[in-house]
């Protein structure tokens, strides 16, 4: 599973998006977020915007919100949905552009002097969000609209949108006196604060503990590419001559599958299992307790038994328990799997001369191994053949023009707000204008570990007008080196596919509204569309149209294809523990009543204990670097929605598989209750339109080989 950053409006006039800024001479610099762009398409003026003007436009941003709220509030007019809910709806201009501006850089490009920023305009933009919901005028005309949402005669569009503005301010205090108001807004202030401490930690981490290698026979195993980059860091440290490794996704991933060198392996795991846990002015574990028992306070405040209830009473799920027995439900034989798999790593192993047993570390190395020798298959037999340009422009590109009528052509001159960034104008058949589509596709010490989706501009269709989205895609790939183009493991391929998912979703959103549009649903069912688009990776036809030698230009031969999708389920047993586990973990965490700070280490192994966790599994990720769900409250008790969503992408997939993957109809149906819908209707009410039944988790097992 991949990491996803969404892009949830805060519904209304806070939006949380994206990126960038360079320092510039700001000389008679007029500030480009105080009016509206005019680029083409709206796309922000990246090569304008400085550091400097990020705090002047938050402060005219805020005015100007305050300003529209005072004046909804303050209207003699009965409240109704226009002039109360739409209007909040649409306001707060300016500070939604450099919100969006702001958002993205600070995950793509955090440089130190944005991570400076940060620390700045993080409780600036909490405040004003504190402010505006629990404004007991604003909330008073919305609760008007809501409660009388049938003599006003409104549309399914308009009562959810008035039912999750009313649910939003309810969530966030409206209903707490002021002396428990003030308290809340304190909590929320030191929360952003603690969160945003928490990101900078695992970044510095990530980037600054290094391994160091100098003697070339370590390197044994290794992919050339891989050797290259860590050549090319250790002379960027000033250490030529040697090689330099940091934990970081594709370099961490190639040395655990890859390295001979078992010490090396271990060296590379525990340097990212202690990442922000290793009792330096960068450690986590106090962050957490002090995250956690604020969002204890705050759930109870509001008055839910723990943090759990209150993050999942809004979702698909209703309650931690459901959302628990779901997990239950592929915890149990997928842990059964990984003993299986585990037997075989340990033959193999005992078999060449390895007198040890099979450690953590060792787990994607030796199955690798076994993969290759059950299937005479590895990895570097298909890399040459998954082109990330090809991957995109022949893949990801051809799925969209065959299912969706959408077309893709580079931008040349179109602003970036990094140099590695392509920009697309995407077009429809009739040459009609959908979205921009912006990719960033490789890791830098300043962009954040993961991948994930945002926006730029909200898009909604209303009063005749249509406004379209700005969307991007982020990830940390396999870089091109000297002698070759960017090769990609099957993983990477199917990353590109997941956050393109994303995009698809927030690119063909047709919602009236921006607070209903594109991925602003249900958290259970954002990451469906993206899990099920993770499916077209290996469609016959895709796979052939994009999988070409980067040399010879020769299609994939079919015996490999074949060796693809016969090992595709190799190795689920882990995939789903790990995956698992951590969804497992997040759930107790927020199902705790802090009494006292306790230990994290300590924690994650009673909760291993309690759930029977093999120990050659690790956390997908530990507590001191889980970004998901401690670095943002999107997340929190949250991310077992992977796995739900998967449960519903499992079981839409099999229509596609059924009916046909490439089958224009079946297309047109899961691009109008899926994809262009947003929150406009109930997520589950949408996905049985498409599917016609309940989803169960049984395709997701089968999908994965565990039933």
């Amino acid at each position: 599973m991949k990491k996803v950053l969404l892009s949830l409006l805060a519904i209304g006039c806070l939006a949380t998006g994206a990126a960038g800024a360079n320092k510039t001479n700001v000389k008679q610099h007029q500030n480009p977020f105080l009016k509206p762009y005019t680029t083409q398409y709206g796309i922000p003026p990246f090569e304008k915007i400085t550091l400097d003007d990020y705090i002047p436009a938050i402060k005219a941003g805020i005015e100007q919100q305050n300003q529209e709220i005072a004046a909804i509030v303050a209207s003699k007019k009965t409240p109704d949905f226009e002039n109360t809910v739409l209007a909040l709806d649409n306001c707060g201009e300016i500070l939604s552009r450099v919100s969006y501006v702001f958002y993205a850089l600070s995950e793509s490009d955090a440089t130190p002097e944005m991570q400076k920023l940060a620390e700045q305009v993080s409780p600036m933009l909490t405040a004003q969000s504190d402010a505006m919901y629990m404004n007991p005028g604003l909330f008073a005309r919305v609760k008007a609209v809501h409660d009388n949402a049938d003599a006003l005669k409104l549309d399914k569009a308009q009562r959810r949108l008035t039912d999750k503005y009313y649910k939003r301010f309810v969530r966030n205090g409206a209903l707490l006196d002021a002396a428990h108001k003030d308290t809340l807004k304190a909590i929320n202030k030191r929360l952003a604060s603690l969160q945003l401490n928490f990101t900078q930690n695992v970044m510095h981490e990530i980037a600054n503990n290094l391994i160091v290698v100098d003697s070339k026979e370590r390197l044994s195993g290794l992919p050339q590419s891989t050797i290259d980059d860590a050549a090319k860091l250790a002379g960027e440290k000033g250490m030529p001559g040697k090689w330099v490794f940091t934990a970081s996704g594709a370099t961490r991933l190639s040395v655990l599958t890859n390295a001979d060198d078992r010490d090396l392996r271990k060296q590379m795991y525990e340097t990212y299992t202690h990442t922000a846990s290793r009792g330096n002015a960068y450690d986590n574990s106090a962050i957490i307790n002090e995250i956690m028992q604020l969002r204890q306070k705050k759930a109870k405040m509001l008055g839910f038994k723990t943090f759990a209830d209150y993050a999942v009473d809004p979702w698909m799920a209703k309650t931690p328990e459901a959302a628990e027995k779901l997990l239950m439900q592929l915890w149990k034989p997928a842990v059964k799997k990984v003993g299986e798999e585990v037997a075989d790593m340990q033959r193999y192993a005992d078999s060449h001369g390895g007198n040890f047993k099979i450690a953590a570390y060792d787990y994607y190395y030796y199955a690798e191994k076994v993969k290759k020798e059950k299937f005479n298959f590895s990895e570097d037999q298909v890399r040459p053949y998954f082109v990330l340009d090809s991957v995109v422009k022949n893949g990801i590109f051809y799925v969209a023009k065959k299912l969706y009528g959408l077309n893709f052509k580079v931008m040349p001159k179109a602003p970036k707000y990094n140099p590695e960034v392509t920009v697309y104008d995407v077009t429809d058949n009739n040459g009609k204008h959908v979205a921009v589509f912006m990719t960033d596709y490789f890791p830098r010490a300043t962009k954040a570990q993961g991948a994930w989706m945002s926006e730029l501009n909200a898009a909604y269709d209303f009063g005749g007008k249509s406004e379209r989205p700005i969307i991007y895609n982020v990830a940390s790939l396999t870089p091109p080196t000297k002698d070759a183009p960017s090769l990609l493991t099957l993983d990477e391929v199917e990353t590109v596919f997941h956050e393109f998912g994303h995009a698809l979703n927030g690119m063909l959103t047709r919602a009236p509204y921006k607070g209903l549009e594109g991925t602003n649903i249900d958290r259970d069912m954002v990451e469906q569309p993206s899990q099920m688009n993770e499916n077209f990776a290996l469609v016959p036809e895709v796979l052939k149209n994009y999988a070409k030698n980067y040399k010879t230009g020769e299609v994939i031969p079919q015996n490999l294809v074949d060796k693809i999708i016969e090992t595709s389920k190799f190795n689920q047993g882990f995939m789903t523990t790990e995956l698992v586990g951590a969804a497992l973990l997040d759930i107790e965490w927020h199902k705790l009543d802090f009494a006292k700070d306790i230990d994290v280490k300590a924690f994650e192994n009673w909760v291993s204990r309690r759930l029977g966790k093999p120990e050659v599994v690790e956390y997908r990720y530990r507590s001191p670097y889980f970004k998901h769900i401690f670095d943002n409250d999107q997340y929190s008790c949250g991310y077992y929605t992977y796995l739900w969503s998967e449960v519903l992408a499992a079981d839409a997939w099999n229509r596609f598989e059924t009916e046909g993957p490439l089958n224009p109809a079946v297309a047109a149906d899961y691009m109008h209750y899926i994809l262009e819908p947003g929150d406009t209707d109930d997520a589950m009410t949408l996905y049985k339109k498409f599917s016609g039944h309940e989803p169960n988790a049984d395709a997701l097992l089968r999908a994965r080989g565990l039933k």
